[in-house]
């Protein structure tokens, strides 16, 4: 992995010599992980003029679940915390004693107090602002990547297919929500990829319902949302079912409905396609049957080291798809005082020659009655 990193490292490298800067300071999480294997807490990764160097206040594999940072790249461990222990600062002026002129930072994640601090330590440093460009890069996924997440889903199915077979009525929410992390966890994750939600009755089919203290009743919409993170990659799963008896007319209408929009989205997930048009293709299929008010604002956007990044699959997104970009297509519609049906998978863009886009997450979408 230390040339897959060091790789990432280059072309980040080349992209801010070409914008005029001579080094850069990554300090968002995500981005630190992508390109020194390891986030430990606050680290900072300097893209420095004459080497790189991870910037942390302790051990950068002391945690497990933070990564284990790249053999091939120094490590630069301070005292302690405080100001004066502040990764970033201490990277900004390490860039200057390596002689850069200019600085490109992540004006989107330092706080303005971290970003007066950089000015004071390094006060002959131009800034700029790096913007997004590693998330950029972060967009298309390798094959390391991809096995991560796949093996997450992996975990999220088997999470949720045990639950289904244990007896659901008369537990609340919140105790099956718990339930599903503690087996997310016992199977090999990480830990959730977000907090995980369960919603039933008349909560069902909510976008980022919080669990409460509602207890599972017979006739219910059951709709469960979760993922599993595995080696700091998150993948999604969205089901609904309904629990102990016969769906109603209205439930199996509804949910069929659902159903076919998320299948619009997915059959239009294709190497070149725009993100506006995989929306387009889900939400027509809502709108047509009249439930253009209170969609949700996207029908999906990808998946890797976050559970929310780039692209979104949105009316107005701007932008085409690529091979090897994990995304989620996630429609939903819920009535208000009823419930509502929510379905939800991860997939990896493949152009049709490789297959189509694949499926990560299998747990089938059959309307089941538990």
């Amino acid at each position: 992995m230390s040339e897959v990193y060091a790789a990432r490292r280059t072309r980040l490298r080349e992209r801010c010599n070409a914008a005029g800067s001579a080094a850069a300071l990554i300090s968002r999480p995500a981005n630190v992980r992508y390109l020194a294997g390891a986030a430990p807490q606050r680290a900072a990764l300097l893209i420095g003029k004459r080497e790189d160097l991870l910037v942390c206040t302790g051990p950068p594999d002391e945690k497990p679940t933070e990564g284990r940072p790249d053999e091939a790249l120094p490590v630069h461990t301070l005292p302690g915390p405080g100001p004066a222990g502040d990764p970033a600062v201490a990277a900004a002026d390490l860039a200057a004693s390596q002689g850069a002129d200019s600085l490109a930072v992540e004006e989107h994640h330092l706080t303005v107090a971290r970003h007066r601090a950089i000015r004071s330590v390094a006060p002959r440093l131009r800034l700029a602002d790096l913007g997004g460009a590693v998330e950029q890069l972060r967009v298309v996924k390798d094959e390391e990547e991809i096995s991560c997440l796949r093996i997450g889903a992996e975990i999220a199915d088997q999470a949720l297919g045990e639950l289904l077979e244990s007896i659901l009525v008369g537990r609340t929410e919140r105790h099956l929500a718990l339930e599903l992390e503690r087996r997310l966890v016992d199977h090999g994750a990480d830990g959730p990829a977000f907090p995980t939600s369960v919603a039933t009755g008349p909560n069902s089919g909510r976008r980022g319902h919080r669990p409460t203290d509602r207890r599972v009743e017979e006739g219910d919409f059951l709709s469960v949302c979760l993922g599993a993170t595995y080696r700091g990659y998150r993948c999604e799963i969205g089901r609904t079912f309904v629990i102990g008896t016969s769906p109603a007319d209205w439930q199996i209408e509804l949910y069929d409905l659902v159903f076919a929009a998320q299948r619009a989205g997915r059959e239009m997930l294709a190497p070149g396609s725009a993100y506006r048009d995989v929306d387009r293709a889900a939400r027509q299929v809502l709108d047509s049957a009249g439930y253009a008010e209170g969609l949700p604002p996207l029908t999906g956007h990808g998946v890797g080291l976050e559970i929310d990044e780039d692209p979104q699959l949105a009316p107005a997104a701007m932008g085409k798809l690529d091979a090897c970009v994990p995304v989620t297509v996630e429609p939903g519609v819920h009535l208000p005082g009823r419930g509502g049906v929510r379905i939800d998978d991860t997939l990896v863009v493949r152009p049709e020659a490789d297959g189509g886009p694949e499926l990560l997450t299998i747990t089938t979408k059959e309307l089941l009655a538990l």
